[in-house]
């Protein structure tokens, strides 16, 4: 199989016709091996929302209806960051290029717990967090450096009898994930916020909003009670891990960690292999 072709800069998602046009030709056969796109997936779109943006522009570019786009590597609508589409031939490398290890930037909140480890559901419980510094963070986050097994999110798109975990879990049926085997490359605090002055974007202060119901795997968002008001701390951290690691799972084994609860409020994949976001 020849080699694919990689765009090592990224393509936009906001003038992305006139960025394919200008980096590719407009024939496929001068791209045998295919084509190998790096993208900033926006917050609140699925991954196959961006693939069939990219199908369509691609297939509009090079005459061919036919013309195979996938990805490699799910990013949930609420995470935003690197995504890498493949073109042609390229997608059949998408799985080993998703084996490569992911670079994440996150917000991890204290004092409180939602059934999806993040935003997608309301908060459920409250839990204690003045105990909670940042000392006390850093000297958990020790325990999550190294191979490790995780329990995945029960609203997580695992393959559970025939059936996603989050059919299960919106249906209120109880169900078992199995843990996998993952590694914590490196974890590091980027920044510590107090309880009561962490600025607060306009997605946390909200919530998400009720325009999902086009998202097939995400039917119910709520809004007031899912919102973050900034009176509980929270800590920004980057993760280098592994395939397969799911971030919301470590918040909430970080929460546990520290006798209290944890969230997400914030996700971005920032590197996916070779690939990295400016």
């Amino acid at each position: 199989m020849a080699e694919p072709y990689f765009l090592l800069e990224g393509c936009p998602v906001d003038g992305m016709a006139e960025f394919l046009e200008s980096h590719l030709s407009g024939d496929i056969a001068d791209y045998p091996g295919g084509i190998v796109i790096p993208m900033d997936k926006p917050l609140r779109w699925t991954s196959a929302d961006l693939v069939r943006k990219v199908k369509f522009q691609a297939q509009r570019l090079f005459h061919d209806k036919k013309l195979k786009v996938g990805h490699a590597g799910t990013l949930d609508p609420l995470a935003s960051g690197m995504l890498i589409i493949c073109l042609g031939k390229a997608t059949k490398i998408a799985e080993e290029l998703q084996s490569h290890e992911k670079e994440y930037v996150t917000t991890v909140e204290f004092g409180a717990s939602t059934a999806s480890y993040d935003l997608e559901q309301p908060v459920d419980s409250f839990y204690p967090y003045e105990h909670i510094t940042r000392e006390s963070v850093e000297a958990a986050l020790k325990d999550f450096i190294g191979e490790q097994e995780q329990v995945p999110p029960i609203f997580s798109a695992k393959i559970v009898g025939g059936l996603r975990a989050y059919e299960y879990a919106r249906a209120g049926e109880p169900v078992e994930l199995k843990r996998s085997i993952i590694t914590i490359k490196e974890i590091e605090i980027l920044d510590w916020h107090e309880a009561g002055t962490r600025s607060i974007s306009e997605e946390e202060r909200k919530g998400p909003e009720a325009d999902f119901s086009q998202i097939r795997h995400i039917h119910n968002y709520h809004t007031a009670e899912t919102a973050s008001d900034g009176s509980r701390p929270a800590v920004t951290l980057r993760i280098r891990c592994t395939k397969g690691t799911y971030i919301r799972s470590i918040a909430r084994d970080l929460g546990l960690a520290l006798g209290s609860g944890a969230y997400l409020t914030a996700l971005r994949r920032t590197a996916s292999g070779p690939f990295r976001l400016g």
